[in-house]
């Protein structure tokens, strides 16, 4: 299998790039509008076709590349269905698998760092790897207090879904700020300081203390992220 990480340095995101093949077709999970170039040069140089671009959720700390993807490449745009986007080629939710060319993503709903997020498993009938957006993190997990975030939800998602993955499927996070580009569903439960040896309550408790700062971006970056990164283009969601 084809596979690329890229990273956006300031935002912190990674953005995954996965083919079955050289040649072949070709997906793109959380792409960061600021890197369009970079990706659209990787699909070239492999002769790539990229059929499907998803975000896990409605990013608050950076401009998707959603929209300009599909301009460039006439791909299809995904989020999950309780996705407020107004631009999103086709809605997954829970149980469902994307599919293309060798590939197939199962769709699990997590909700907790916001209230839309979806988490998506490489190989889902044998886990291989999981792309957790912002619900998940390497040694952390996403904030909880906008967004229709929720402490409890979040506990939910990643002990009660993700956990029950195999323990040696490799975590992909869409953000790490240590350096860190990859993790497993194991380790996390072993060595996460916010989950190991804890309760619910724990975890509430500690997600409910942190009082981070807005996102700098928050502002622009939610409102462009409704309308795929191209708010002066797309028309609104219907119903």
């Amino acid at each position: 299998m084809f596979f690329r990480q890229f990273f956006d340095n300031s935002s912190s995101t990674y953005t995954y790039l996965l083919a079955s093949r050289v040649g072949g077709e070709a997906l793109i999970i959380d792409p960061v509008k600021e890197q369009l170039q970079q990706y659209l040069s990787a699909i070239e140089d492999l002769d790539l076709k990229l059929v499907q671009a998803i975000d896990t959720h409605t990013h608050a700390d950076h401009i998707t590349a959603l929209g300009d993807l599909r301009d460039a490449t006439h791909c299809i745009t995904i989020m999950g269905e309780l996705s407020k986007a107004h631009c999103v080629s086709e809605y997954v939710r829970e149980g469902d698998t994307i599919r293309l060319d060798g590939i197939e993503l199962g769709a699990i709903y997590t909700p907790g760092h916001t209230d839309e997020s979806f988490s998506f498993v490489l190989n889902p009938s044998s886990p291989k790897a999981v792309f957790t957006g912002d619900v998940l993190l390497i040694r952390g997990s996403g904030r909880t207090d906008f967004q229709g975030g929720d402490a409890h939800r979040s506990w939910d998602s990643i002990v009660n879904k993700l956990f029950r993955l195999p323990d040696d499927t490799t975590l992909y996070p869409a953000h790490d700020y240590k350096g860190w580009t990859a993790s497993s569903i194991g380790e996390e439960k072993r060595c996460n300081p916010r989950l190991a040896n804890k309760s619910e309550a724990d975890y509430v408790a500690i997600m409910n203390g942190l009082n981070l700062p807005d996102p700098k971006m928050m502002d622009v970056a939610i409102p462009a992220n409704l309308a795929c990164g191209q708010p002066t283009k797309l028309p609104k969601r219907q119903g």
